[in-house]
């Protein structure tokens, strides 16, 4: 229970340390911009190797195939409700929505007995600083407050971080069907929310070279990821 305890708040901290860089200075919307494509090919990363195909392995198609149209249906809809406040709560929305099964996939791996995933850890880490940083700085703009918006994140890293020790107790009495739903679940939150407020968001301020750093997060996130 430490170790999930311990590594949920690691993985959950990129979110503050992100809103408060992201706060501490005003930053060129070029590599804000820049920023949110490697953080955009992390998570491309992690729906490939550490969600959806963990999830084919531990439960077969089904289980990650409802969970994924789920996910992708819960971000779409509740999305649709913030739509009109900006980009920035768009990007908390996600980190929240794939930042919980994500990080409950680590704790049910923990209590597993298995090494922490390398893989996992770097894409949840890297790809929430850039959320955190583009979304920090785009809530500036509309909230006017930084104590509001650093508040946001911090109760978003929170029940991230907690829902490490859900996966860490609950892993016991979870099927690996119910895991690989878990799995389906965050690819499909991610999915949407990558084509639907990130990408676009690092297109519209870095222009065509998002596409490149994109590729590099890529990279590196895949990189881990087969490295463990």
């Amino acid at each position: 229970m430490g170790a999930a305890i311990g590594w949920g708040a690691l993985a959950a901290s990129s979110l503050v340390i992100g809103a408060a860089v992201g706060l501490a200075r005003p930053w060129p919307r070029k590599l804000v911009g820049l920023v949110l494509g490697f953080g955009a090919g992390a998570l491309i990363s992690a729906v490939s190797f550490e969600l959806f195909g963990e999830g084919i392995r531990l439960g077969g198609g089904v289980p990650v195939a409802t969970g994924l149209a789920v996910g992708a249906i819960t971000y779409f809809l509740a999305a649709g409700r913030v739509a009109a406040m900006g980009g920035g709560e768009a990007l908390a929305l996600g980190a929240f929505l794939d930042g919980i099964p994500e990080q409950m996939v680590l704790g049910i791996g923990l209590a597993g007995g298995q090494s922490v995933s390398a893989g996992l850890l770097a894409a949840i880490f890297v790809s929430n600083l850039p959320e955190a940083i583009g979304g920090a700085t785009d809530m500036k703009r509309h909230m006017h407050s930084e104590k509001k918006v650093i508040l946001n994140w911090l109760w978003i890293a929170g029940f991230c971080a907690a829902a490490t020790v859900v996966g860490y107790a609950v892993a016991d009495v979870a099927s690996d069907e119910l895991q690989a739903g878990i799995n389906g679940f965050a690819a499909g939150a991610l999915i949407v929310m990558l084509v639907d407020s990130m990408i676009p968001e690092a297109t519209e301020q870095a222009g065509r070279t998002t596409g490149l750093v994109t590729t590099l997060g890529f990279a590196v996130a895949a990189g881990l990821s087969i490295a463990t």
